[in-house]
């Protein structure tokens, strides 16, 4: 268990950046009535909860990956949606190369939120249902929206001090493969098996499946399910409670801004006084942010959705850690791809 650390002023200046950029984007998403609120609401704790500055260097990974996802969508879905194992094999393919760039380091933003954005498209495009053009748009558009969000919270809520450089790790290039194919595999299985048993409404499990995956080891991962489970917890009793405050109102945005500002604000000065990249805190928030931007509308409240979220995540977590636990000791059996815990800091 990591100790909490005690929160200084730039901590502070940064849970308000988060609950600010959520909540903005989950009011225009509202007031413009556009689909997949998700994205506009959980976009912008990703940018702003793990990346503490915003800088050229972060703009242009969070930017190309919104663009690059975009097109590798387009072109898998649009050509190969209807031919399962073909999409199925690009998929790993696109994870392989997402979870490369994360193990190596100075592009993990990039490769995170590929991972996270091709995971959630994927599974929204693979149904005939689903319009093509509409999801891709609304990812682009919150992605634009969330970088000029991110900017103006910076602007408006800047850091008291300079931040210091974050350490840097070079890894061997066994443990870079072995991470990057556990990622892909894990991330790739994860797609299929939603995909077989027709699970649409569970987006939050199969988000959860995706993060708990960042630490990008099975020894992290068992971490971070637990964290992650906890947040789950917290967070959808967090829904449930504005449920009972809301009642029959939830459908009035105005009412339900301040409760989500709130709840953004408690779990992201969690998240900051952990001090880990995905724990308890950021699950938490996360899931906060995916009930109110994906389920609270005026014909469904979250009550269903809550105890629904609670169960299907476990049991999503586990099925991964599972497969992790599986990939891990295959993997380990070969020199080219064996976990050694020998990289160097500096």
């Amino acid at each position: 268990m990591h100790p909490l650390k005690e929160l200084d002023t730039n901590d502070v200046r940064q849970c308000l950046r988060v609950a600010f950029g959520s909540t903005l984007g989950f009011v225009v998403s509202s007031l413009f009535d556009w689909h997949y609120g998700v994205f506009f609401t959980v976009y912008p704790m990703l940018l702003l909860a793990l990346v503490p500055t915003l800088n050229g260097h972060v703009i242009r990974q969070f930017l190309g990956s919104a663009l690059i996802n975009t097109v590798e969508v387009a072109l898998i879905a649009g050509l190969f949606g209807h031919l399962p194992v073909i999409m199925t094999g690009l998929a790993f393919i696109l994870f392989a190369g997402r979870f490369r760039l994360m193990s190596g380091g100075p592009l993990f933003l990039f490769g995170a939120q590929g991972v996270v954005s091709l995971s959630v498209m994927f599974h929204f495009a693979s149904y005939p249902a689903t319009n093509l053009h509409d999801l891709l748009a609304s990812n682009l558009i919150a992605s634009s929206l969330t970088l000029a969000l991110a900017a103006v919270a910076c602007v408006l809520i800047p850091d008291a001090e300079p931040r210091g450089r974050p350490p840097r790790r070079d890894k061997s290039l066994a443990r870079q493969r072995h991470e990057t194919l556990l990622g892909a595999s894990v991330a790739t299985l994860s797609f299929v098996v939603f995909q077989v048993f027709d699970l649409r409404d569970s987006l939050s499990a199969q988000v959860a499946t995706i993060l708990i995956l960042f630490p990008l080891t099975f020894r992290g991962a068992v971490v971070a399910a637990r964290h992650r489970a906890t947040g789950v917890l917290l967070g959808c009793s967090y829904g449930l409670l504005v449920q009972l405050v809301l009642y029959n109102h939830s459908g009035n945005l105005w009412l339900v801004v301040l409760p989500l500002w709130i709840g953004v604000m408690l779990f992201a000065r969690e998240h900051l006084k952990e001090g880990v990249g995905s724990g308890a805190g950021f699950g938490g928030m996360t899931t906060v942010g995916i009930l109110f931007g994906q389920y609270l509308s005026p014909g469904q409240d979250l009550v269903y959705s809550a105890l629904y979220r609670v169960s299907s995540i476990c049991v999503g977590m586990l099925a991964t850690l599972l497969a992790a636990y599986l990939v891990h000791r295959l993997l380990n059996r070969f020199a080219a791809t064996r976990l050694i815990y020998e990289d160097v800091v500096h």
